[in-house]
Parts: structure tokens; C-alpha cells; sequence
């Protein structure tokens, strides 16, 4: 039985930002309209190594496809290893037999899916005249955060702050002169959030960086990083202000920024406005008038990498990409 591999630099060639965003939009879509199977993701922690890995099966029935992606958080690993602080592996299926289709390297797919979610709830929950982001961090997954973005409204300003300028002085760089849009290194959190349109966390932070005091009326809020127990980017206090979407209800009420709010009796799920998917089908609103504050809090779904790894799997056998070897 032959199965299709996949490495990370094939990946790079076979699939586009654009590509990604159009995969996830119709994935979570297909979510709003009850189309997918996905329990929520599955923990396995390493404490002594500050690190974890999670498992993430989904099925999608209007793509007839399955999957499962495993993937790893060891914050520490690029100062002590050398490697990346996520790494991912996805396993593609054939839903009518079970037989592996591909193996495939997870790692850009988690990072172009992850900018595709945050480009796609600001398409729907931002306001159309959205033109300065404030981007929160400086990592990889703020990249990718602002390529999407770029796919989908027309910023002309990027405020970035990191911890480490030097991070937020190689960010600009490199994207300023790619998108060519004007992007300013900050020093401080409150100057990048003032007086912007769009806010996007991207930090591992386990308490509040957002102040309730910096957040006006019509700002959206894209809060990335707090994808795991424990991690909170915003002020609860911004919450409860705010008209919130999740990705998924399931995940982000004990895996996302409003976990901790909800575990600390702060919020409810009648305080949800939604889930994305449900947004995008239609079936519910999310931003309804241009005072909104709106919250997007990412998790990460299976679906979202499933549909992607599709894509390139479609891709990587129309051009014969990859290796097929063995398995049983």
C-alpha cells in the first residue's frame, strides 16, 4: 500500500496564503452548517520539559475527507534545541476504508491556517474601514497573521511590539518590504493598541497583556496565543464588553482566552456570541453595528488543518510531489 509523504519545503511550493484562507473559510463554513465531525483536541503534558503535544482528528462530509494532525508546544525549544517551538505532523485518511492517504510535514500548514482563521474573522468582524493593526509579538505565527490580513483588507499601518525589540525590528523589515505596507516598531503594548482598528495577540502569556483602558468603541481583537489551560492575553474586563466569536465552543471554553474568565464565574456561554463557522453560514451575527467591540478567540481546529492538508495533497498529486513509500 503505497502512501504519499510530504515534506515542509514541498508544502512552501504547493499551496498559497490565498489558497489557505479560501480552505479554512469553506471548513469552518461547513462547521456552521453541522458538516464535520471533530472532537475537541486531546492534551498530553511534559512539565518537566515545559512542553506538551495534542492530537486533532477531524471528518469533513462535504470534502469527504479525514485526518488527524499531532503537534507539539515546547516554548523553550528554539533557545536549548534549536527547533522550532511547534512542530506538526498530519495524517490524511480515506474515510471509506480507513487507508492512510498521505503523511505530511504540519508545521507551515498549522502556521498558514492559524493567519488564515485570524485574516478570515476580520474579513467578518471587523469593520470594513479597518486600515492600522496593532500586531502583539513578533514570532512566527504573527507572520502569518499579517500575510492573511493582507489578503483581506487594506492595512496601511502595522504597529508591532515584541519583548525582544530586536524580533519586532526584523518583523518590520522583512514584512514591511514584502506587503509593502508601513509597519512601526513600539516599544510598549498601550501605544501599539491606541488608536488602532485591529488588535492580534500572538504571545504565550499566561496573565492579561490588553488593558480594558485601551480598547474603544469599533476595535476588533484577534487573541491568538492563549491556545492551551492556562494562557489568557486580554483583561476579562475587555470580554465583557465585547461581542465574542470562537472557533469552537468546546475547545475555547477550556483551551482559550475565555477559559479563564469562564472557570473564574466571569463569563457564561450566553456571553458567546457565536461561532465563526455559524457566522460565516449565516446563521448568526457578528459584528452588528460599527460601535461593536468584537473578540475572535482562536484555538485552532483539526478541520482547519484537515481542509488545508487536502489541498496540498490534491496539489501534490496532480504534479506528482513527494514520495510514496510503503507502510504495510
Amino acid at each position: 500500500m503505497k502512501v504519499r509523504t510530504i515534506s515542509g519545503p514541498q508544502i512552501e511550493k504547493l499551496i498559497s496564503m490565498k489558497e489557505t484562507i479560501e480552505a479554512v473559510e469553506k471548513a469552518f463554513r461547513s462547521k456552521g452548517l453541522g458538516r464535520v465531525q471533530m472532537p475537541p483536541k486531546s492534551y498530553v503534558y511534559f512539565d518537566k520539559y515545559q512542553g506538551d503535544f495534542r492530537t486533532m482528528p477531524a471528518y469533513l462530509e462535504d470534502l469527504d475527507v479525514a485526518g488527524t494532525k499531532v503537534v507539539n508546544a515546547h516554548p523553550q525549544n528554539p533557545h536549548e534545541h534549536d527547533l522550532p517551538t511547534v512542530m506538526a505532523t498530519i495524517i490524511l485518511l480515506d474515510p471509506k476504508n480507513g487507508r492512510p492517504q498521505a503523511v505530511m510535514d504540519g508545521t507551515l500548514i498549522t502556521r498558514l491556517r492559524t493567519g488564515a482563521a485570524g485574516g478570515i474573522a476580520a474579513k467578518y468582524l471587523a469593520r470594513g474601514n479597518s486600515r492600522v493593526v496593532a500586531m502583539i509579538g513578533a514570532g512566527t505565527q504573527a507572520r502569518t497573521q499579517l500575510l492573511a490580513m493582507d489578503q483581506i483588507s487594506d492595512i496601511e499601518e502595522v504597529r508591532v511590539q515584541d519583548i525582544v525589540r530586536e524580533k519586532a525590528e526584523e518583523y518590520a523589515g522583512e514584512l514591511g518590504e514584502e506587503l509593502d505596507i508601513d509597519i512601526r516598531v513600539v516599544d510598549g503594548t498601550e501605544e501599539a493598541v491606541r488608536g488602532s482598528d485591529i488588535v492580534v495577540t500572538v504571545t504565550p502569556r499566561r496573565s492579561p497583556i490588553l488593558s480594558n483602558d485601551w480598547i474603544t468603541e469599533g476595535m476588533h481583537i484577534n487573541a491568538i496565543g492563549a491556545d492551551a489551560p492556562g494562557k489568557q492575553e486580554l483583561d476579562p474586563d475587555i470580554l465583557r464588553r465585547a461581542r465574542i466569536i470562537v472557533d469552537d465552543w468546546e475547545q475555547s471554553s477550556h483551551s482559550g482566552e475565555i477559559s479563564i474568565p469562564i472557570s473564574q464565574g466571569k463569563l457564561t456561554r450566553d456571553d458567546i456570541c457565536g461561532e465563526l463557522g455559524e457566522i460565516i453560514a449565516g446563521k448568526k451575527g457578528g459584528r452588528v453595528s460599527g460601535e461593536d467591540i468584537t473578540v475572535f478567540d482562536s484555538t485552532g481546529l483539526a478541520i482547519q488543518d484537515v481542509a488545508t492538508a487536502w489541498k496540498v495533497y490534491q496539489k501534490a498529486e496532480e504534479r506528482d510531489v513527494g514520495n510514496k513509500v510503503d507502510l504495510l
